[in-house]
């Protein structure tokens, strides 16, 4: 994806913060507009999407997938940013390729990344039966570090003070909607052989187990050494130092990473730095009474 457009050095920023809804979801005024690319994509049988809500592990679970792609072989890995790797299908900012696009130049077997809840996602990937990976993160770890990615990502709206995103995040306010319907609409769909549920915090505790459950989903074997190498490089600290996984790659123009880095601290459990006592007990009823009824369960700290 090329960033030297002048179109995006020169592009007013503010334009893109508006959110629409797509059926009832509020998402980006790009994404809405261009929705019926989205809507019309066509998948590939042998796609592997890689689904999240937004700030639950994507960039990682799709480092990990690329490495098992290319079989460990760290200089693959390096040979583009993540973003190109892994293009983010709903992607849309005026003056580059969309996900769409960069898509559908993409040789087969490709990786797909996206955030958008079930209900959202194009026919085609049912269709084809790609197979999914969904990686699910507890909702106020999503909510502390989706309120920093705000900070940084400028085609995002401004986020406000922390009780006032904390609100609008409750509220499915903001893009993407409402956390608690995507985890749910998620898992209300996994079973059947195309889509693999993983939590974030399974794969902080025990990172091996979670690859091995990636890799028989893939129907892919590597040896004891490949899968060590793999979580090595796929470690929090060393990605962080990776510019073709941290997004440094991209101009500050689109993500201003010279406050708050995009990759800032990847553990379980650091909404306890910034959720108040009051704060804790409200997320908590409002938790309780929209995720009643489901078995779906998160750890909030491991």
């Amino acid at each position: 994806m090329d960033f030297q457009d002048e179109k995006v050095k020169t592009m007013d920023m503010t334009a893109l913060q508006k959110l629409v809804p797509i059926h009832g979801v509020p998402m980006g005024i790009e994404i809405a507009e261009n929705w019926e690319s989205v809507e019309q994509f066509q998948a590939r049988s042998d796609d592997l999407l890689i689904a999240t809500y937004p700030k639950a592990g994507t960039t990682w679970a799709s480092e990990i997938v690329d490495m098992i792609y290319s079989d460990g072989d760290l200089e693959k890995c390096r040979r583009d940013a993540i973003y190109n790797r892994v293009p983010y299908l709903e992607f849309k900012i005026p003056g580059m390729p969309s996900g769409v696009e960069q898509l559908n130049g993409t040789p087969s077997p490709r990786l797909v990344k996206t955030h958008l809840p079930i209900q959202l996602m194009p026919d085609s990937f049912w269709e084809k039966n790609s197979k999914v990976i969904y990686v699910a993160r507890n909702a106020k770890d999503v909510a502390v570090s989706y309120f920093f990615f705000h900070k940084i990502v400028k085609a995002l709206p401004d986020p406000g003070p922390w009780n006032t995103f904390l609100e609008n995040y409750m509220n499915g306010n903001v893009g993407y909607g409402s956390w608690h319907d995507h985890v749910k609409g998620w898992w209300e769909k996994r079973h059947g052989d195309n889509i693999l549920y993983l939590f974030y915090e399974d794969m902080k505790e025990d990172p091996k187990r979670e690859l091995r459950k990636m890799l028989h989903f893939m129907n892919k074997e590597m040896s004891d050494e490949t899968l060590e190498k793999i979580i090595y490089h796929t470690s929090f600290d060393v990605m962080k130092t990776n510019d073709m996984a941290n997004y440094k790659t991209l101009p500050n123009d689109l993500v201003d990473q010279s406050t708050t880095p995009f990759m800032r601290k990847g553990i379980a459990g650091d909404w306890k730095n910034h959720f108040t006592i009051a704060q804790n007990e409200r997320f908590d009823e409002d938790y309780k009474r929209k995720m009643k009824g489901t078995e779906l369960h998160f750890r909030t700290e491991i």
